[in-house]
């Protein structure tokens, strides 16, 4: 009997030692889970006025929203496979949660968007700053973007897109003729170049820079932020011609799945914070700011004259019908009457 007591000892020490860790378990609270995390999509870094805004949102939202949730921010439109003219459709889609985009880029997936970028639309700050400040116009492109799944919360200015040029050229019909330019592969810009009988392009940041080297690009449209940032002056492009096609503008957006799933305080707090940052968003005078420095670098600014810039938007007409058709005739209606009453103050 000895021995088999000697034999179960260690055996019983071993359930005694599993009882008291799982009454000791039993007795410690239970740590409280983390925060789901939502991710937030954005294609720029915080050097650029996208990024700088989503991180700013993401700060506010984050501080505000307690432990309900914490939101992630996802630069360089990882989410997207890197390209920001897929953003729209990864919000959508559920890969991710929020974003802050570009009207532009996204206008490629819902071309509602582009009403916002028409040609010469809005060649003027205020004008710009107007067609953000209709909010029939706002809600009229949020029902639609609702329709296909993501909730806009806010909507500011983001800025005017201008060209860079080896030579000096004021764009007009006979200058922009077989013009060799880098473009963004956006429809609307696409379509706009070639219509002015441009040769518009798609290539990256290292082989335009290649091109322009060897003689085979003249141009490039884009933001003057970036073309500072990547300090062009040094690779021959002495011109900046604001030209006044394209204006652009910063969407703070949800998808409408996790929308639908808050509360309705926390839907305010969201949509509260994206107002905010948007008002203190500053992104036009941030563009302002990058031009004079592109003076700084050695590169001279250019503007065509008013009528030169109604020639161009006549020459686009074509162009205009089948947006228009597209985005549809009340959205830009709603939008140039937005203009309209901008320009006659």
């Amino acid at each position: 009997m000895r021995s088999f007591v000697r034999a179960a000892r260690p055996a019983l020490l071993s359930w005694l030692a599993i009882l008291a860790s799982a009454c000791a378990s039993a007795q410690t609270p239970a740590k409280p889970s983390e925060a789901p995390e939502l991710k937030l999509s954005v294609a720029q870094s915080a050097a650029y006025p996208l990024g700088k805004a989503a991180d700013r949102w993401v700060q506010l939202v984050n501080d505000a929203a307690g432990r309900s949730f914490v939101v992630k921010p996802y630069p360089g439109a990882v989410l997207a496979g890197r390209d920001p003219q897929r953003e729209f459709g990864v919000l959508r889609d559920g890969l991710a949660d929020l974003a802050v985009g570009s009207a532009l880029a996204w206008s490629a997936q819902l071309p509602s968007f582009a009403v916002y970028a028409l040609p010469w639309l809005a060649s003027e700050t205020r004008e710009l700053e107007a067609l953000v400040a209709d909010d029939s116009l706002r809600q009229q492109v949020a029902a639609r973007a609702a329709l296909a799944g993501v909730v806009v919360v806010a909507v500011a200015p983001l800025g005017e897109r201008v060209l860079s040029t080896a030579k000096s050229v004021i764009p007009t019909l006979s200058e922009l003729a077989g013009l060799r330019v880098r473009v963004v592969a956006i429809p609307l810009l696409t379509e706009t170049f070639a219509t002015l009988g441009a040769k518009p392009s798609s290539m990256s940041f290292a082989s335009a820079q290649a091109a322009f080297a060897d003689g085979s690009l003249d141009a490039q449209e884009a933001p003057a932020s970036t073309l500072a940032a990547t300090r062009i002056a040094a690779t021959g492009q002495k011109f900046v011609t604001r030209w006044g096609a394209f204006n652009d503008v910063m969407v703070f957006a949800v998808r409408r799945s996790v929308w639908e799933g808050w509360s309705d305080d926390q839907r305010a707090l969201v949509r509260t914070h994206a107002a905010q940052v948007a008002s203190e968003a500053g992104a036009v005078a941030r563009e302002e700011a990058a031009l004079a420095e592109l003076t700084q670098q050695g590169v001279t600014l250019l503007r065509p004259t008013p009528a030169q810039r109604m020639a161009l938007r006549a020459a686009v007409q074509p162009v205009w019908a089948r947006w228009a058709a597209i985005i549809g005739t009340d959205l830009v209606g709603a939008a140039e009457a937005a203009v309209a009453a901008a320009v006659a103050r």
